[in-house]
């Protein structure tokens, strides 16, 4: 949903991504974050009438040639931040996100089959991995599933 409040540009936007473990390691892909570079969970917007778990699986298999199988609803959280298009002929936009996190295990394809992708996602041990070069949502995903695992 977009739209102009006293002048800015707000935009709100739905996305799904998926948390992947395997052995240890955690599926990440890097990203250009507000902050600077990060590694986020892969995943992405969802297109007009698409559920949440199509759009994840959609958005894993298109950026990592990786099929997911979505499993459970791990948390949702909403993210606000000035984001700068990256056709950068614009002003910045006011960006409300709504992200929904499910637990995914990979269940086909081969990470690299998607040029540049062993450049922008990696399976990453996030405990070597240091806290500024990865996305909040990271930790909170992995927070959460730690939770439902004490369930």
């Amino acid at each position: 949903m977009k739209g102009t409040v006293e002048g800015r540009d707000r935009a709100t936007r739905v996305a799904a991504y998926a948390l992947c473990v395997d052995d240890g390691r955690v599926l990440l892909e890097r990203w250009r974050s507000p902050n600077g570079p990060a590694w986020t969970l892969p995943g992405g917007a969802l297109q007009f009438g698409e559920d949440p778990p199509t759009a994840v699986r959609r958005e894993v298999l298109t950026r990592t040639s990786l099929v997911v199988e979505v499993r459970d609803v791990l948390g949702v959280d909403s993210w606000r931040a000035s984001l700068v298009p990256s056709n950068r002929r614009s002003a910045s936009t006011d960006t409300h996100a709504i992200r929904i996190v499910y637990a995914g295990r990979i269940v086909g394809g081969l990470l690299g089959d998607v040029d540049a992708a062993a450049e922008r996602f990696g399976w990453v041990a996030v405990e070597a991995l240091p806290h500024q070069l990865r996305a909040e949502l990271v930790d909170s995903a992995l927070a959460w599933a730690a939770v439902g695992a004490l369930r």
